[in-house]
């Protein structure tokens, strides 16, 4: 099995874990932010001190890549590629919804047919969503949604759909079908990663540490550039 850094900063949360073994081994967030650029490195610090510590071996450093806030995302991704130079470690990349939604995927009275739909907010009546099943296979690719009354109606018709992220609160007004599940206080998180950061190790799905892009920048910039957080 392998060790790794998980780095989170696409949204106002600012966190970080370690992960060893399918087994969350350090952990340290904070929700009063936006304040990465000061708490960041402290964490990245001592997680990094805790694997030293216990002569436990960083194998890779894992990112949550957004769609999310233009500055968490850049100051994440700078520190990740920092450490990747100085300590020769492969970079891997976890879309933020697919971190989200892990904690609701261990949720025991979520049904079979449960379709999830991560949000996060861009502001106005504008979201960045996509939708999965829970095996997480997107059924919807991630985009940038404005949200009306009829939006979902495709996955709402057939399946319960769950709804969650900080930008999911303000939809329940507009989307009030009887299919949709609101589940509130899910934040995309360093300790949520470790699953899929895992299955990325082991498949060898590393990204190229000098020409790596944060989310944002490669697909919303152009077509939305004054949505971004």
């Amino acid at each position: 099995m392998s060790c790794i850094l998980h780095i989170e900063t696409s949204t106002q949360v600012c966190s970080v874990a370690l992960s060893e073994d399918g087994q969350c081994i350090f952990s340290k967030a904070d929700f009063e932010g936006p304040s990465h650029a000061v708490t960041l490195g402290v964490y990245v610090d001592e997680a990094l001190s805790f694997a030293d510590s216990h002569a436990i071996p960083v194998d890779a450093v894992a990112v949550s890549c957004g769609p999310g806030s233009y500055t968490g995302l850049r100051i994440g991704v700078s520190m990740v590629k920092g450490i990747c130079y100085g300590r020769d470690l492969p970079l891997i990349a976890i879309p933020t919804p697919e971190v989200m939604c892990v904690p609701l995927l261990l949720k025991d009275e979520l049904p079979e047919d449960a379709l999830l739909c991560p949000m996060i907010d861009a502001r106005r009546m504008e979201v960045y969503a996509a939708v999965y099943d829970r095996a997480l296979r997107p059924l919807r690719e991630i985009a940038a949604d404005v949200i009306d009354g009829d939006s979902y109606r495709q996955y709402l018709d057939a399946r319960p759909v769950y709804f969650f992220g900080n930008g999911a609160a303000k939809c329940k007004d507009k989307i009030v079908h009887p299919n949709a599940r609101f589940v509130a206080d899910i934040h995309p998180l360093a300790k949520w990663m470790f699953p899929l950061a895992e299955k990325a190790f082991a498949r060898q799905d590393f990204k190229d540490v000098a020409y790596f892009e944060p989310f944002y920048l490669k697909e919303f910039v152009a077509s939305h550039p004054k949505k971004l957080l």
